[in-house]
């Protein structure tokens, strides 16, 4: 696994912290983030064209808007990789 660390919230406690990662060999971003409300992951539910809750493979998680040239750095390396 190319699992690239690209970055954490810079306002973190280095306990419970969003965290972003790239895996550049399959092409995709990792994402850690907070667990939605279960408030959240109904609106998420209720807003979207998919059909039926949201399985229990999947997940709804916040990440801070502080973190998007994170975000923007993961994809660009696995937009970069050989995976397309």
């Amino acid at each position: 696994m190319a699992l690239r660390f690209v970055g954490i919230d810079p306002n973190t406690d280095h306990d419970h912290c969003p965290t972003v990662w790239a895996d550049e060999e399959v092409g995709e971003l990792v994402l850690q983030g907070w667990k939605a409300s279960p408030e959240l992951r109904t609106a998420c539910e209720a807003n979207t064209p998919a059909n039926g809750s949201i399985p229990d493979s999947e997940e709804v998680i916040r990440i801070p808007a502080r973190m998007v040239p994170m975000i923007r750095k993961a994809c660009d390396a696995v937009e970069r990789s050989a995976v397309q």
